[in-house]
Protein backbone atom coordinates (compact mmCIF):
# COMPACT_ATOMS: atom_id res chain seq x y z
CA UNK A 1 0.00 0.00 0.00
CA UNK A 2 1.14 3.38 -0.64
CA UNK A 3 1.70 4.87 2.67
CA UNK A 4 2.28 8.47 1.55
CA UNK A 5 -1.27 8.06 -0.35
CA UNK A 6 -2.64 7.03 2.86
CA UNK A 7 -1.40 9.98 5.06
CA UNK A 8 -2.60 12.50 2.40
CA UNK A 9 -6.06 11.17 1.99
CA UNK A 10 -6.24 11.11 5.87
CA UNK A 11 -5.15 15.47 5.68
CA UNK A 12 -7.64 15.69 2.42
CA UNK A 13 -10.46 14.33 3.71
CA UNK A 14 -10.88 11.80 0.82
CA UNK A 15 -13.06 9.56 2.79
CA UNK A 16 -15.21 11.89 3.74
CA UNK A 17 -18.63 11.46 2.62
CA UNK A 18 -19.05 14.89 1.40
CA UNK A 19 -15.85 14.57 -0.39
CA UNK A 20 -17.38 11.60 -3.74
CA UNK A 21 -16.61 14.51 -6.25
CA UNK A 22 -12.69 14.51 -4.77
CA UNK A 23 -12.87 10.42 -4.29
CA UNK A 24 -14.45 9.98 -8.26
CA UNK A 25 -11.89 12.24 -9.63
CA UNK A 26 -8.56 11.37 -8.25
CA UNK A 27 -9.67 7.78 -8.91
CA UNK A 28 -10.53 8.39 -12.27
CA UNK A 29 -7.29 9.73 -12.65
CA UNK A 30 -6.00 6.37 -11.36
CA UNK A 31 -7.42 4.71 -14.21
CA UNK A 32 -7.67 6.81 -16.75
CA UNK A 33 -3.56 6.01 -16.53
CA UNK A 34 -4.45 2.46 -17.24
CA UNK A 35 -7.07 2.95 -19.71
CA UNK A 36 -4.91 1.41 -22.41
CA UNK A 37 -4.76 -2.02 -20.18
CA UNK A 38 -8.42 -2.72 -20.33
CA UNK A 39 -9.27 -5.60 -22.94
CA UNK A 40 -13.30 -5.60 -22.32
CA UNK A 41 -14.96 -2.60 -24.20
CA UNK A 42 -17.81 -3.21 -21.52
CA UNK A 43 -15.11 -1.93 -19.07
CA UNK A 44 -13.60 0.55 -20.60
CA UNK A 45 -17.36 2.10 -21.41
CA UNK A 46 -17.83 2.00 -17.75
CA UNK A 47 -14.64 3.89 -17.30
CA UNK A 48 -16.36 6.15 -19.77
CA UNK A 49 -19.27 6.93 -18.22
CA UNK A 50 -17.50 8.15 -15.22
CA UNK A 51 -15.43 10.37 -16.57
CA UNK A 52 -18.81 11.73 -18.42
CA UNK A 53 -20.66 11.97 -15.13
CA UNK A 54 -17.57 14.28 -13.74
CA UNK A 55 -17.98 16.17 -16.70
CA UNK A 56 -21.73 16.97 -15.63
CA UNK A 57 -22.69 14.86 -19.07
CA UNK A 58 -23.87 11.89 -17.59
CA UNK A 59 -26.74 11.44 -15.11
CA UNK A 60 -26.59 9.47 -11.24
CA UNK A 61 -28.92 6.90 -13.02
CA UNK A 62 -26.01 6.39 -15.66
CA UNK A 63 -23.49 6.14 -12.84
CA UNK A 64 -25.42 3.36 -10.52
CA UNK A 65 -26.10 1.64 -13.46
CA UNK A 66 -21.77 1.23 -14.11
CA UNK A 67 -21.10 0.93 -10.97
CA UNK A 68 -23.28 -2.26 -11.16
CA UNK A 69 -22.03 -3.37 -14.49
CA UNK A 70 -18.30 -2.24 -13.27
CA UNK A 71 -18.46 -5.27 -10.67
CA UNK A 72 -20.10 -8.25 -12.78
CA UNK A 73 -17.35 -7.20 -15.57
CA UNK A 74 -14.29 -7.12 -12.69
CA UNK A 75 -15.61 -10.31 -10.84
CA UNK A 76 -16.07 -12.64 -14.47
CA UNK A 77 -12.65 -11.13 -15.84
CA UNK A 78 -11.08 -14.62 -17.42
CA UNK A 79 -7.84 -13.46 -16.18
CA UNK A 80 -4.69 -14.95 -18.26
CA UNK A 81 -2.94 -18.67 -18.06
CA UNK A 82 0.54 -16.65 -18.91
CA UNK A 83 3.45 -15.85 -16.53
CA UNK A 84 4.18 -12.94 -18.17
CA UNK A 85 1.70 -10.96 -16.45
CA UNK A 86 -0.53 -9.04 -19.41
CA UNK A 87 -3.86 -11.00 -18.41
CA UNK A 88 -2.78 -9.98 -14.57
CA UNK A 89 -2.50 -6.44 -15.70
CA UNK A 90 -5.85 -6.26 -17.54
CA UNK A 91 -7.41 -7.88 -13.96
CA UNK A 92 -6.11 -5.66 -11.95
CA UNK A 93 -7.21 -2.96 -14.24
CA UNK A 94 -10.62 -4.01 -14.80
CA UNK A 95 -10.39 -4.22 -10.61
CA UNK A 96 -9.51 -0.42 -10.48
CA UNK A 97 -12.27 0.91 -12.70
CA UNK A 98 -15.12 -1.26 -10.87
CA UNK A 99 -13.64 0.81 -7.38
CA UNK A 100 -12.85 3.57 -8.91
CA UNK A 101 -16.60 3.75 -10.54
CA UNK A 102 -17.86 3.00 -7.26
CA UNK A 103 -15.93 5.56 -5.18
CA UNK A 104 -13.31 3.24 -3.75
CA UNK A 105 -10.47 5.87 -4.43
CA UNK A 106 -7.61 4.00 -2.54
CA UNK A 107 -8.65 0.53 -3.82
CA UNK A 108 -8.85 1.99 -7.57
CA UNK A 109 -5.53 3.56 -7.21
CA UNK A 110 -4.03 0.19 -6.01
CA UNK A 111 -5.26 -1.49 -8.45
CA UNK A 112 -3.92 0.71 -10.95
CA UNK A 113 -0.52 0.61 -9.40
CA UNK A 114 -0.54 -3.02 -9.52
CA UNK A 115 -1.77 -3.19 -12.96
CA UNK A 116 0.97 -0.63 -14.19
CA UNK A 117 3.71 -2.80 -12.39
CA UNK A 118 1.85 -6.10 -13.71
CA UNK A 119 1.96 -4.46 -17.92
CA UNK A 120 5.60 -2.83 -17.35
CA UNK A 121 7.37 -6.07 -15.50
CA UNK A 122 5.41 -8.83 -15.35
CA UNK A 123 4.00 -11.54 -12.75
CA UNK A 124 7.57 -11.77 -10.63
CA UNK A 125 7.95 -7.53 -10.26
CA UNK A 126 4.77 -7.04 -7.95
CA UNK A 127 7.17 -8.44 -4.98
CA UNK A 128 9.79 -5.56 -5.56
CA UNK A 129 8.57 -2.76 -3.68
CA UNK A 130 10.26 -0.31 -5.91
CA UNK A 131 8.68 -1.54 -9.08
CA UNK A 132 5.13 0.25 -7.00
CA UNK A 133 7.58 3.52 -6.38
CA UNK A 134 7.13 5.60 -9.94
CA UNK A 135 3.20 4.96 -9.94
CA UNK A 136 2.98 5.53 -6.09
CA UNK A 137 4.81 8.85 -6.73
CA UNK A 138 2.42 10.19 -9.12
CA UNK A 139 -0.85 9.01 -7.42
CA UNK A 140 0.14 11.46 -4.26
CA UNK A 141 1.08 14.48 -6.28
CA UNK A 142 -1.81 13.71 -8.29
CA UNK A 143 -4.14 14.07 -5.45
CA UNK A 144 -2.80 16.94 -3.92
CA UNK A 145 -3.37 18.71 -7.38
CA UNK A 146 -6.77 17.40 -7.77
CA UNK A 147 -7.79 17.76 -4.04
CA UNK A 148 -6.78 21.41 -4.32
CA UNK A 149 -8.98 21.80 -7.02
CA UNK A 150 -11.41 20.36 -6.13
CA UNK A 151 -12.12 21.34 -2.17
CA UNK A 152 -11.08 24.78 -3.71
CA UNK A 153 -14.32 24.72 -5.54
CA UNK A 154 -16.36 23.46 -2.42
Amino acid sequence: MNQALEQLASETGLLAPENETLRLAFAHACVIRIRHLLEEPEVIECLDVLGRYLDGRASREALEHSQREADRLANQHRGSKSIDGCGHAAVSASYAVANAINGKALQAASYAAYATVYADGGYGAVSEREAFEPENSWQVAALRDIAGRTLARA
